[in-house]
């Protein structure tokens, strides 16, 4: 999904001063978002942030009244517009963006994203002042064989925090491969900083294209991946699985250890996705600003080129090539 981030390096310097200045700018992302979460603080409840200082999540359940929830459904699975979507591994995912007029067709859409529940808790995460921009997502798994989704696999999403965040639709069981997060792995701790340290070291002594050998899984090498034997090493436990009925609200620091769980059926979903930049890792706040070439929605910027390798589509969020995988 998005593209995971390490650290950029500067050329024609030791591997001494590499290890420092990195160190430092791992450090000051972490730092940055800190002293941002603490202004943005007012927006949570006390619940709320003590939640996230310790898990890096926050599920929030039963997020509408049911009127207002089937009202809000039926709005979203209804719209027709212009989407974007892509293949990974044998799971596709579809994104229809939501702006303002998709906002002004489903005003309960559109009082969701303007609450404070919703604001609160991604501009929090995020550590942005801004709301992010919001799009409706459909997953469908199994859509081909043999080739296995990279996000099943145990990763973190950059070296800075990030955020996500999921408002599903549809009830998320134990088989519809849910979100998968390790309770604690937000926290840059001295074990997790030099976890992070070795895999940036290792992506530069290894860049990708460089013919490194396929994982056994069939994948390529990926530096953000975590494998669950290095969970111990970095005083972590095990992935929580977060199974969620529908109207369920679930807003991640995705520098935290997650992955969505492996469907051994085909499942589909539905639900209302955003996600933020590495607005931490920036001294300058370059997702706070408004930028040239970026077009602007309702609910956030979206720079024109931020997906290119996402094919074109005209559709619905109702996948109708469901009934054949």
């Amino acid at each position: 999904m998005a593209q995971r981030l390490v650290p950029p390096q500067p050329a024609h310097a030791s591997a001494g001063w590499h290890d420092a200045w990195l160190r430092w700018r791992i450090e000051r992302a972490h730092e940055l978002a800190r002293r941002r979460r603490e202004q943005l603080l007012h927006w949570l409840d006390g619940v709320d942030s003590a939640t996230f200082a310790r898990n890096g999540f926050v599920v929030k359940r039963q997020v509408l009244p049911p009127d207002q929830f089937e009202s809000l459904s039926q709005q979203v699975q209804s719209r027709r517009g212009t989407a974007r979507e892509m293949l990974m591994g044998d799971t596709v995912t579809r994104h229809i963006p939501v702006d303002e007029a998709f906002l002004a067709a489903a005003p309960s859409l559109a009082a969701l994203l303007q609450g404070r529940l919703w604001n609160g808790l991604t501009r929090y995460v995020a550590a942005s002042r801004r709301a992010p921009q919001a799009y409706v997502q459909t997953v469908v798994t199994h859509t081909r064989l043999g080739v296995r989704d990279p996000q099943t696999l145990l990763h973190s999403d950059a070296f800075a925090p990030t955020m996500k965040a999921w408002y599903f639709l549809n009830e998320v069981g134990d088989d519809d491969a849910p979100l998968c997060y390790v309770p604690g792995s937000h926290r840059l701790t001295p074990a997790r900083l030099a976890w992070e340290l070795r895999q940036a070291q290792e992506h530069a002594a290894h860049p990708p294209g460089n013919g490194q050998a396929p994982k056994p899984n069939g994948l390529p090498p990926d530096p953000r991946r975590v494998d669950k034997s290095e969970l111990a090493s970095m005083d972590l436990g095990l992935p929580a699985r977060l199974i969620v009925p529908a109207n369920t609200l679930i807003v991640a620091d995705t520098f935290g250890f997650h992955k969505r769980a492996q469907a051994r059926h085909p499942t589909m979903r539905v639900e209302l996705w955003a996600g933020s930049g590495t607005a931490a890792a920036h001294d300058d706040g370059w997702l706070d600003r408004l930028r040239p070439g970026t077009t602007w929605h309702a609910r956030g910027a979206l720079p024109a080129a931020v997906l290119p390798h996402w094919k074109a589509q005209d559709a619905t969020c109702e996948d109708p090539r469901r009934g054949a995988y």
